[in-house]
């Protein structure tokens, strides 16, 4: 299993979900996030932000499955500019059910 960690712009957040749920993928957690990449903020005219608003997406998913979602998101996510965000991916050794106690996804 892996875990998808996406940091994508919030006004694309929609576009990546609908673009996983109508690929199968349907669990997932969202939470709104701040922070800056590697542009270090963002000007706008006279004033400089620091640090952004954007949506942050966790998707776990089997091995074979990584380079599908994550192409997914990179697809819906992109608009060409700086700041489209950033895909992690990292192992996940166990993952477990609250309610069940069954392991697996």
């Amino acid at each position: 299993m892996q875990m998808v960690r996406a940091i994508v712009r919030t006004e694309k957040e929609e576009k990546v979900i609908q673009s996983l749920e109508k690929n199968g993928f349907v669990s997932y957690t969202r939470w709104e996030v701040i922070g800056r990449g590697k542009q270090k903020g963002v000007q706008r005219g006279k004033f400089h932000y620091l640090e952004l608003f954007k949506t942050c997406l966790l998707i776990v998913v089997e091995d074979q499955e990584v380079d599908e979602v994550c192409g997914l998101i990179r697809k819906s996510a992109m608009t060409g500019k700086i700041g489209d965000g950033r895909i992690f991916v990292t192992p996940v050794e166990r993952a477990i059910t609250v309610r069940t106690g069954q392991e697996g996804l």
